[in-house]
């Protein structure tokens, strides 16, 4: 109850700042959360600027739920938005798919470091058929930075649990030719038995300009080591390990003639994993070796028109591959055609629409698509209203897995949801806000699924549920040195559940609260943040954090980051406890 009346406050005290404050244009900074353009409907984003955790990590001032099973620089964590489960998030790699088809616990596995993000939009629910399939609950979208003016930055921390890192990043550019080199180590005894990590990625990304448009090339490389003490099979006492890598190829060129973007595009992922169930006994036969790979060559034509607006045009061709110790060998292909358009109809009107067709082996041919409408009222505020399908086909484990406990199934098939989403916006210099009512509704949903306790998980489709739900967004800026930022999003999932105990259907925000604080000093700069989360039958949890900056001069930068900072003891996932207070502390050199 304590922490409940605690969230009411700080909104509420947001709510007589933002409202009572002097209502005159000020001169504004980029903010922590923002809501960018090229979605048409809602999206919120985070900046690299904005950046002092891992990749993943700092995702956590959006609303969306992640569910760490080891939270210190996103060495495993699942995504899940608007009810969804880990497995229906699309996760974008500059707006290729690049969703694991093994399982949806390695979606997080990106090979990028703090250097090479320009920006991570996050699409909650209705967006477009360009990205392709595993958008149910919506998508997050890492975008690489384009290599720009020489620099080097170089970055070292030392924290609680033996936890350290390290990070050094150089950009290059030679007439047309640029790139970066960056690299990254990070490492920690772990905060209790069997928690300890290692992880290591390099990247390299390149962009030649030319007078036809310009060329670009990213690569990355990650492997981690961690010990996953009950990762699968919580409150069973496995000391458990796993080992990954990831490779990402994503080479692509941009035409530019007389209004016609031509933009081919090609995406490789190949993703190894190792696991042992129990690593006290080595010569296990529960280790299990996987070895992904996703081949994705795609065209699209982009146009602009004064009778259709901008309109575009695309081909894709996929593969997936998969070759495991447990799952066996198979390989899937899918073709995939799809369209889109915006057209601004008058100074009030807007409309969008998209409509795509893939064909996966063994599934057959699948429409998706959504149509999106935006009315402006006045200079600074919209109303919008969007429709979409989206659909998602079983991964590997799902199809193929088999061991005493846990049982997939090869005759799955394909989930499909169909959103409903009313939206309100206001925008001005220094304030905005926004309200999203959805309604989503779900067929096919894949769970794993069992009547009796005695019995073993069985992957199956679970037929229909209905999702509820609304999101609410606030931001605020005071002058040049405060800005107030704050989301909050409400879902309610019915699920009949005929019966059945269901291992992931209720491991879902029910309460998603954001309320983030930046403070721009002279010296430096100020950052506090509160995460409120509760979850469908369990008691919820307030996360405060706080991290502070110290200009020492101007290419130098030390900081003081404190997770968890009132000590709350909580559990992402029923089972598996996640770590207390906990201190880090950095230098950060750039020039």
């Amino acid at each position: 109850m304590l922490k409940r009346r605690g969230i009411v406050f700080v909104f509420i005290l947001f709510f007589k700042l933002s409202f009572g404050a002097e209502n005159k244009p000020l001169e504004l900074e980029p903010i922590i959360v923002s809501r960018p353009k090229p979605y048409f409907l809602n999206s919120f984003s985070v900046d690299s600027q904005d950046f002092s955790d891992s990749v993943v990590e700092s995702l956590e001032v959006l609303p969306i739920d992640l569910q760490s099973r080891s939270p210190n620089e996103g060495i495993q964590t699942d995504f899940s938005l608007r009810g969804s489960s880990f497995q229906g998030v699309l996760v974008l790699f500059n707006g290729q798919r690049i969703n694991d088809p093994q399982t949806g616990h390695h979606n997080s596995d990106i090979p990028l470091t703090k250097a090479d993000i320009s920006r991570i939009d996050l699409i909650p629910g209705i967006s477009s058929s360009f990205f392709g399939p595993d958008a149910i609950g919506g998508a997050v979208n890492f975008l690489v930075k384009k290599p720009q003016a020489r620099s080097f930055t170089l970055e070292g921390t030392y924290g609680s649990f033996g936890t350290k890192s390290a990070l050094v990043s150089l950009t290059e550019k030679v007439k047309d030719f640029s790139f970066r080199l960056s690299s990254d180590y990070a490492r920690s005894n772990g905060f209790s038995y069997d928690t300890d990590f290692k992880k290591r990625t390099a990247t390299f990304s390149s962009f030649w300009d030319a007078s036809f448009g310009g060329m670009k090339l990213d690569f990355g490389y990650q492997d981690k080591e961690f010990g996953a003490y009950d990762f699968y099979t919580p409150g069973l006492g496995y000391p458990s390990r796993e080992w990954t890598k990831t490779y990402l190829l994503d080479a692509g060129l941009s035409l530019e003639s007389e209004g016609l973007s031509i933009k081919p595009d090609f995406l490789w992922r190949r993703h190894y994993d190792e696991f042992m169930l129990d690593e006290t006994q080595r010569r296990s036969k529960f280790l299990s070796q996987h070895r992904t790979d996703m081949y994705t060559p795609k065209i699209y034509l982009q146009k602009e028109s004064v009778f259709l607006g901008r309109w575009g045009f695309g081909l894709e061709y996929g593969r997936e591959e998969i070759h495991s110790t447990t799952l066996g060998k198979h390989a899937r292909n899918h073709e995939s055609i799809f369209f889109d358009d915006t057209k601004e109809l008058n100074s009030s009107f807007s409309l969008a629409g998209s409509f795509r067709a893939d064909n996966f082996d063994n599934f057959g041919a699948s429409p998706t698509g959504s149509l999106n409408f935006k009315y402006r009222i006045m200079e600074y505020h919209s109303l919008s209203v969007g429709v979409s399908r989206s659909i998602r086909v079983p991964t590997f484990t799902e199809l193929y897995y088999n061991d005493p406990t846990t049982i997939g199934d090869p005759r799955l098939a394909q989930e499909e949801s169909l959103t409903y989403q009313l939206g309100y916006n206001y925008k001005k210099e220094y304030f905005s806000l926004g309200l999203t009512p959805f309604f989503r509704q779900d067929k096919d949903t894949i769970d794993w699924v069992k009547s009796q306790p005695s019995q073993p998980w069985q992957a199956q489709n679970i037929g229909e549920a209905g999702v509820l739900g609304f999101e609410f967004y606030l931001s605020r800026q005071f002058g040049k040195n405060i800005i107030l930022s704050s989301n909050y999003s409400y879902t309610n999932k019915h699920v009949d559940r005929g019966g059945y105990s269901y291992k992931y259907g209720q491991n879902y925000c029910r309460h998603l609260a954001n309320v983030a604080a930046t403070f721009n000093l002279p010296f430096g700069k100020q950052e506090m943040s509160l995460t409120y989360k509760r979850k469908p039958g369990r008691s919820g949890w307030l996360l405060l954090n706080s991290r502070f900056s110290y200009n020492i001069q101007k290419y130098a930068l030390i900081f003081l980051d404190i997770k968890n900072m009132l000590g709350i003891k909580y559990e992402e996932i029923v089972g598996i406890p996640q770590p207390g207070r906990s201190f880090e502390g950095g230098l950060r050199l750039e020039w």
